[in-house]
């Protein structure tokens, strides 16, 4: 049986050696948005309420946790272009998923964030060059990682979240 908490497997980091890898994870990023929304769109009030595994967070909570994620890689990224090495602000993803607007807003709400955020994204990405790609952020338990490194992580993990909930659907025949 397959590890419900990684249905594409956990994150490998191997490093994009060519231009055109570093292209497709882009261009996999910029797809997310619309992948979520198909994954979405047509579930109920109940569906979205669903834990995408025992013990795991509702469909609701993975969309919501995909919008709070994103911005701050985003943001990580932007801090890494200006400033050399800064230190990153690590948050409680579990005590982010559980704040009460997570419980009441649309997930279509933090779909349409992804898609303008991606966008936006994309555009900075696809403008960084290879030296930019190098740059690093330090993550106070990580250590230091590269903003190559961050594209393939969170490349990764859209795909990541968007096979737990296309699993569940599977699973319960949505």
């Amino acid at each position: 049986m397959t590890d419900l908490r990684y249905p594409i497997g956990p994150f490998q980091y191997i490093a994009p050696d060519k231009e055109s890898e570093i292209l497709k994870l882009i261009a996999s990023l910029q797809l997310l948005p619309t992948r979520l929304r198909e994954v979405v769109c047509d579930l109920s009030e109940d569906q979205l309420s669903t834990p995408y595994r025992e013990g795991g967070w509702t469909v609701r909570q993975v969309v919501h946790h995909l919008a709070d994620s994103h911005l701050n890689s985003y943001i990580r990224f932007k801090l890494t272009l200006t400033e050399e090495k800064p230190e990153i602000k690590p948050y409680i993803q579990d005590a982010w998923a559980n704040t009460p607007e997570n419980k009441t807003t649309p997930v279509l709400i933090s779909v349409s964030l992804l898609e303008n955020l991606h966008e936006r994204w994309v555009h900075l990405l696809k403008d960084m060059s290879n030296d930019d790609f190098k740059r690093e952020f330090r993550h106070p338990e990580s250590g230091f990682l590269s903003l190559l490194y961050a594209l393939a992580l969170y490349e990764w993990h859209g795909r990541h979240h968007v096979a737990q909930i296309e699993t569940l659907r599977k699973r319960n025949g949505w």
